[in-house]
């Protein structure tokens, strides 16, 4: 345990660079308890703020610049990639769309203390139309604000963690297994949710084919198209007889939604 924490100790700079590079190119890596842990080395005179800010913004303005350029010539594409990548199938491209109506590029700055809103609203961003410059200044404003907070929470209890740390570091490697242990249990407990969330969708879809056959049957089938505005504008076309109602309108138009019938959703 104690050469794991010297390693962190002299190479954390890079460490702290590599990993929330990963976090924001959409792999499910929480970046946040680096930088608190970063606060927390502050707090004993391992580090210094001013490295540590500058690493997380060298390693989150290219890749969001990135994704906002795939999200400005993919459009939604890109959201849906970034969706199966991201272990967080309940909070996604719909949340996100709803977000950026309400809040537009201040989502920018909220989304970096949002899991899942963090890595869709750059290319969200690119895809409403969002400016570079502006782009470039709220997601500045909102990584060295994320950032500070971070650090300043690992700061202030630094104390606290740091007598947890040597206790561990007592342990040695019985405490090493057990922080992999819990590591590894909430990766698995996120691909868990996930494959369970891909199954019922499975389970509940009709394929095109057999929409198509039903429709020609003439049966009792309503057909709601729940895309979004966007979605729309990239493909504006309706199945034939489909109520379009956007998903964040769905509880204005529920009295319009038959209950006595199959109901068909599209989403994409």
């Amino acid at each position: 345990m104690q050469e794991l924490l010297n390693f962190v100790i002299e190479h954390g700079y890079l460490l702290i660079f590599a990993w929330v590079a990963l976090d924001q190119a959409g792999l499910p890596l929480p970046a946040a308890p680096l930088i608190i842990a970063a606060g927390v080395l502050i707090g004993m005179g391992e580090m210094t703020v001013v490295p540590v800010v500058l690493s997380v913004l060298l390693a989150t303005l290219p890749i969001d610049l990135f994704w906002y350029w795939l999200g400005k010539v993919r459009g939604v594409r890109v959201l849906h990639l970034l969706c199966i990548l991201s272990l967080e199938p309940d909070y996604c491209v719909r949340n996100t769309e709803a977000t950026f109506r309400k809040l537009g590029p201040f989502s920018l700055v909220v989304g970096k203390f949002v899991p899942g809103l963090q890595t869709l609203a750059p290319p969200m961003s690119g895809l409403t139309g969002i400016s570079v410059p502006t782009f470039l200044i709220y997601n500045t404003i909102g990584t060295v604000l994320w950032t500070a907070i971070m650090v300043a929470l690992g700061y202030f209890f630094h104390e606290e963690v740091e007598s947890i740390v040597l206790r561990m570091a007592e342990l040695g490697t019985t405490a090493a297994i057990m922080v992999g242990g819990v590591i590894a249990a909430y990766f698995l407990w996120k691909i868990i949710n996930r494959q369970r969330f891909l199954r019922t969708l499975r389970m509940r879809r009709l394929t095109p084919h057999e929409v198509h056959e039903r429709l020609q049957r003439g049966d009792d089938l309503h057909v709601i198209d729940l895309r979004h505005d966007y979605d729309v504008k990239a493909l504006p076309v309706l199945l034939p007889n489909a109520l379009r109602v956007p998903m964040e309108a769905i509880e204005r138009h529920k009295s319009a939604i038959p209950l006595d019938s199959d109901i068909l959703l599209c989403c994409n």
